[in-house]
């Protein structure tokens, strides 16, 4: 392990909300998460200022936009949801449990997991390549990523 030296830093309470909020959903400790930032900022910077964006760990990226409505809906159950628990849920945790008790429910409801949960009536149904990440595809289907757990 390389020899290691302690960094302090004052920061504003709205920024020091924001970087704990994002180490929490990634999982590392302050050090790990600090330490990543600082490199991303530095490899950034040589880069001319574009980010490189790596699929080191499998994750892939969905965006879609709603309405206000909808939206709005989100913002208050996240906030009841924080106040009654005492710990902030975010909206990335809120959606990924939506989709993960969806695609669960769909499974259990076909009657098997994720790979014979993609067979239809009629065989096999249509499904895109495996991501990349060291995903294998199920045994005998082509392009279903075996399940993983996060």
């Amino acid at each position: 392990m390389p020899e290691t030296r302690n960094l302090c830093a004052q920061l504003p309470l709205d920024l020091h909300q924001r970087v704990c909020e994002a180490r929490e959903q990634s999982g590392l400790t302050t050090a790990q998460y600090i330490t990543n930032l600082l490199i991303e900022y530095y490899e950034m910077k040589e880069n001319g200022g574009k980010t490189i964006m790596a699929n080191n760990n499998g994750s892939r990226t969905m965006a879609f936009q709603i309405g206000e409505d909808l939206f709005q809906r989100i913002k208050a159950h996240l906030e009841r949801e924080t106040a009654r628990t005492g710990r902030k849920l975010t909206q990335r945790e809120f959606v990924l449990g939506l989709i993960e008790e969806a695609l669960s429910e769909a499974e259990r409801q076909a009657g098997a997991g994720p790979c014979e949960a993609a067979e239809t009536e009629g065989g096999s149904q249509e499904q895109d390549a495996p991501s990349q990440g060291g995903e294998e595809a199920c045994e005998g289907e082509t392009g279903l990523p075996a399940s993983q757990d996060e």
